[in-house]
């Protein structure tokens, strides 16, 4: 558009001067201009063109597989504080020959870990997978019976069916129950009480 205008001035300039001699001379120079300048505008688009079609190309040669990520914060164990805490999580997933890895920091303590995302995704969805537990199926718990690992049991305090999942030994002896209640998750309950 510019060398258009530049030649359209030189054109008025051209009719005012005296001779038409001169007047085609200088048209002529700044036509030869203009075009030299239009041509190159045009070589400088089409390059670009050009630029942006290949990189479009690159990208579409080589698909990033890119999982989108639900939430910033995750809780999960850490072994600095020996709790669940709220960690963040820090860059991009890396691809790793044992699946996804991400690092994350600690929102309490500050430490930061290296975490399996991929195993983190297949203990929560075996987590959801949970079987319903029914009063009906279940033992009423007193600390005076022994139970086994996998037992239903109901607690008549707490109004919650839960299942069995360790036994542990206390340090006076005595043993105890680690249980998974539906409502409110593990709690650890005294057997075997004389």
């Amino acid at each position: 558009m510019a060398a258009t205008t530049k030649a359209a001035a030189t054109k008025k300039a051209a009719k005012k001067t005296p001779t038409k001699k001169v007047a085609k001379k200088v048209t002529k120079k700044v036509t030869k201009k203009a075009a030299k300048e239009v041509t190159a505008d045009v070589a400088e688009v089409e390059g670009e063109a050009v630029a942006k079609k290949a990189t479009k190309k690159a990208a579409k040669k080589t698909p990033v597989k890119r999982t989108k990520r639900k939430a910033k914060y995750i809780t999960i164990y850490s072994p600095f504080l020996m709790k669940d805490t709220k960690h963040e999580l820090i860059g991009e997933p890396m691809d790793t020959d044992g699946g996804r890895t991400q690092w994350a920091r600690c929102s309490v303590s500050h430490h930061s870990q290296l975490i399996n995302l991929d195993a983190l995704q297949e203990s929560a969805e075996k987590a959801m997978t949970q079987i319903k537990l029914a009063r009906e199926d279940s033992r009423e718990y007193s600390p005076k019976l022994e139970y086994q690992v996998g037992d239903v049991i109901y607690h008549k305090v707490w109004d919650d069916v839960g299942i069995v999942r360790a036994k542990e030994v206390m340090s006076n002896g005595r043993a105890s129950l680690v249980v998974h209640f539906e409502n409110s998750k593990d709690k650890r309950l005294v057997e075997n009480l004389k």
